[in-house]
């Protein structure tokens, strides 16, 4: 069974305070399948997968692990995996 949708990759460098509002301002992007959030040595510090049913309510505890991070992290970089149809340039 071939999966009829490709991965794409997007990166974003943010300061510790501008985190969880980005991450916020993806998510509700909606295609949106893996957020990487690393420090600025490339340390993963969290992985955030989601699917494509997830709620409002269900991000809640992950909101607040980004909120978590973004008050001890100065710099952090974000890796967003979106789905695409292939179709999309």
């Amino acid at each position: 069974m071939t999966d009829s949708t490709e991965s794409k990759e997007k990166g974003y460098n943010v300061s510790g305070s501008d985190l969880l509002k980005k991450v916020k301002e993806i998510v509700h992007q909606g295609n949106v399948r893996h957020i990487l959030i690393k420090n600025e040595s490339g340390k993963t510090l969290i992985e955030l997968p989601l699917t494509m049913g997830i709620l409002g309510v269900a991000l809640i505890p992950a909101y607040a692990a980004v909120g978590a991070i973004a008050a001890l992290a100065v710099k952090c970089s974000i890796e967003v995996k979106t789905t695409k149809a292939p179709d999309d340039k």
